[in-house]
């Protein structure tokens, strides 16, 4: 069968190639484009997540809605309480709630690989006579480095500087341009209406975001001080083994405590929502080649069926039933797919390999040379062949159908 699948391909070359490459371009096109999207999605969650934490627990912030001071001023079951004007604002906590439950909790969780707790505050940085309002986040930097990948990107100074308390904190690059300070100069911090409170800088970092680079990191116990709230919390990042299960522990840690739980995915909806739309268009549009490609294989054979009428009745003669008909046409095109497949992962795996090779994006510490990111990974492969031998598969069966209906004496009644 194998033979005359062939041989009748390649009687028709120049059809049976056009076929080839519809089959190749499209499987070319869906590694290329999936392995694009699918690099520039892993290059954003990485900085969205491995530069943050992946869960955040916080202390508890509510809005006041137009009712929700009643049972606090008129007792369990007010009726017929109207305000003018209606209370605003917010009303909750400042810091977490029994932060050791906590930490019991995520030790014994085999679902988390790392935690920190720390204390986040709008601080005033002084340095001379420039003023810049940023946000200051006190941590314990050991746990802080497990946490996120913000030591990957000290470019002075070491992360771990902070950990021996004394005044010491870390300037994100934006920050410390807008400051104008260097390593190892004073900057005056004050919190709120606190008095201001000299910090040496002993480190310098670069994310390539703005937002994350116009913050400051100094120990836990030093904000708390500046801060004026000893053994005070207000937010646990958490690192999982498996990032892609935030949502769901998020949503389950609600109902445990009062505090506010969000995932990265919560704090970044508009991203997620970008990729589902990428994920859309790339199946759109790499479906849309392939379906080409079967209606091309599809057009061959039916072609080829009504041209070898008289070889199908010679075969039937012969005792080939109506299986092993169907097999000889439906492996024309099982051919045509496998060999367009097989091509086009070859060279798509080449395309990808040469797209990470171009300096596309802004360079960072982790990114030095700015080169796009491509994925690689099989799973993109295994969809691309899959889709591939579908559609070509679906496309030979039809005519091979109508091939193997086909009776010796039909074809002689039918002029064949």
């Amino acid at each position: 069968m194998i033979f005359l699948a062939m041989r009748y391909l390649l009687e028709r070359k120049r059809q049976t190639l056009l076929t080839l490459l519809g089959v190749f371009f499209g499987t070319t096109a869906f590694v290329v484009v999936s392995g694009f999207f699918a690099g520039m999605q892993g290059y954003y969650v990485q900085q969205l997540v491995n530069n943050g934490a992946q869960v955040h627990i916080e202390a508890r912030t509510d809005y006041l809605t137009e009712h929700g001071l009643d049972r606090d001023f008129f007792g369990p079951s007010p009726l017929h309480i109207f305000w003018a004007p209606a209370p605003a604002g917010v009303k909750g906590f400042i810091n977490v709630q029994n932060p050791q439950s906590w930490y019991k909790r995520l030790d014994a969780d085999p679902r988390v690989e790392a935690y920190s707790p720390t204390l986040s505050a709008a601080a005033l940085f002084n340095l001379g006579n420039i003023s810049v309002a940023a946000n200051l986040l006190g941590c314990d930097p050991n746990k802080q480095a497990k946490v996120t990948t913000i030591s990957d990107y000290m470019m002075a100074g070491k992360f771990t500087d902070i950990s021996v308390g004394g005044n010491r904190i870390i300037l994100g690059d934006e920050l410390m341009k807008q400051l104008g300070a260097g390593m190892q100069q004073v900057v005056m911090v004050s919190v709120g209406t606190h008095p201001p409170v000299p910090f040496r800088v002993v480190g310098r970092f670069y994310t390539g975001s703005r937002g994350l680079d116009r913050q400051a990191f100094g120990s836990l116990p030093d904000v708390q001080k500046v801060n004026l709230t000893p053994n005070y919390i207000n937010e646990i990042g958490v690192r999982l083994k498996d990032y892609t299960e935030a949502d769901e522990l998020a949503r389950s840690w609600a109902k445990l405590a009062p505090e506010r739980i969000e995932s990265w995915g919560d704090q970044n909806q508009n991203i997620k929502s970008i990729f589902a739309i990428q994920n859309a268009l790339r199946f759109s549009m790499i479906i849309t080649v392939l379906i080409v490609a079967g209606f091309g294989i599809y057009n061959i054979l039916n072609m080829t069926v009504n041209q070898k009428r008289q070889d199908i009745a010679i075969l039937r003669a012969l005792g080939y039933d109506t299986f092993d008909i169907i097999m000889l046409f439906f492996s024309q095109g099982l051919l045509v797919g496998i060999c367009g497949t097989i091509l086009g992962l070859i060279c798509g795996y080449i395309v990808c390999r040469y797209l990470q090779t171009i300096s596309f994006l802004q360079t960072s510490p982790s990114n030095p040379q700015g080169h796009l990111h491509i994925a690689l990974t099989l799973k993109i492969y295994l969809e691309a062949a899959a889709l591939a031998l579908l559609s070509t598969s679906i496309a030979s069966i039809l005519p091979a159908r109508s091939a193997g209906k086909l009776t010796p004496i039909e074809i002689i009644r039918q002029g064949g």
